[in-house]
């Protein structure tokens, strides 16, 4: 019986030095210490489409490609984090146009319509409208899974009012 109770101790111990703790949870280390980044894919009016909460370390275009599969629109409007081969690439498979600003670094520069880019701003408002809400600002929830159904609660309640 002892010799169980210490090879589970040395398991959690292997478990913590390689931070999957907090893989389950969505927590990730930044500059800011232990965060989480909320990924939300918004139609024209701001309402939220679909939403992935992820660790804080995780970039913004990695699970782009992710919340635009099975999805139809007309144009997706996204900033310059967004400019990347692959993710034109699918958003040109889904038959819309892309109006993402490129990135300053860019060898090819393309064109990109400024006037639709204008409308960005209303995934911005519903992230304000969701930092309202003082438990999704300051993740008052411990577990992940907690976190994203209280994200999805704001979310109704924004969608309703």
């Amino acid at each position: 019986m002892e010799r169980l109770s210490k090879r589970i101790n040395m398991l959690l111990v292997h478990l913590k030095k390689n931070n999957r703790e907090f893989q389950d949870e969505w927590l990730g280390r930044s500059r800011g210490g232990l965060t989480s980044k909320i990924h939300c894919l918004s139609d024209q009016s701001g309402n939220p489409v679909d939403l992935v909460v992820t660790g804080g370390q995780v970039h913004d275009s990695q699970l782009a490609e992710d919340l635009l599969d099975n999805k139809k629109a007309n144009f997706v409007i996204a900033d310059r984090a967004y400019d990347s081969q692959a993710i034109l690439k699918c958003i040109e498979n889904m038959g819309a146009i892309a109006v993402i600003p490129p990135r300053s670094n860019r060898k090819e520069t393309r064109d990109f319509d400024k006037n639709y880019y204008k409308n960005r701003n209303v995934v911005e408002r519903f992230f304000a409208r969701l930092k309202q809400f003082r438990g999704i600002a300051t993740r008052y929830c411990k577990r992940g899974k907690y976190f994203l159904e209280a994200i999805k609660f704001a979310a109704s309640i924004i969608l309703i009012t």
